[in-house]
């Protein structure tokens, strides 16, 4: 089992940039696809970015490539998403999620396993 604690968000104008950490407990955290999914107000959760074991293989949807981008630091059980040129539509509640499914390109909330509690952010006009 892994336990994952997001860090990071907040209120940024449109345009800035956040960094969002996620860290994993556990000594089994290169063994996970990691994800990142947000959830604005009145909307169901989405899918955002997702990256493989090793880190090679990264990701995204649509409405956020190009600008965003998900690391991994397998020494440190932390999974990582840099935001730039953020958006209104940004605006949500972020988690991190763990799956331990086969593959890699994982973007179903039902193949992710474990989730963090969520951080917020917010992008401002």
């Amino acid at each position: 089992q892994v336990q994952l604690v997001e860090s990071g968000g907040g209120l940024v104008q449109a345009g800035g940039s956040l960094r969002l950490s996620c860290a994993a407990s556990g000594r089994t955290f290169s063994t996970y696809i990691m994800g990142w999914f947000r959830q604005a107000p009145g909307k169901e959760r989405e899918f955002v970015a997702a990256i493989d074991r090793s880190g090679g293989n990264t990701d995204y949807a649509d409405s956020v490539k190009g600008r965003f981008t998900i690391s991994r630091d397998n020494a440190k059980n932390t999974v990582y998403l840099q935001m730039n040129s953020l958006k209104p539509e940004d605006t949500a509640v972020y988690y991190c999620a763990a799956s331990r499914t086969v593959g890699w390109r994982i973007r179903s909330i039902n193949d992710y396993h474990y989730w963090g509690q969520g951080t917020q952010v917010t992008v401002s006009s």
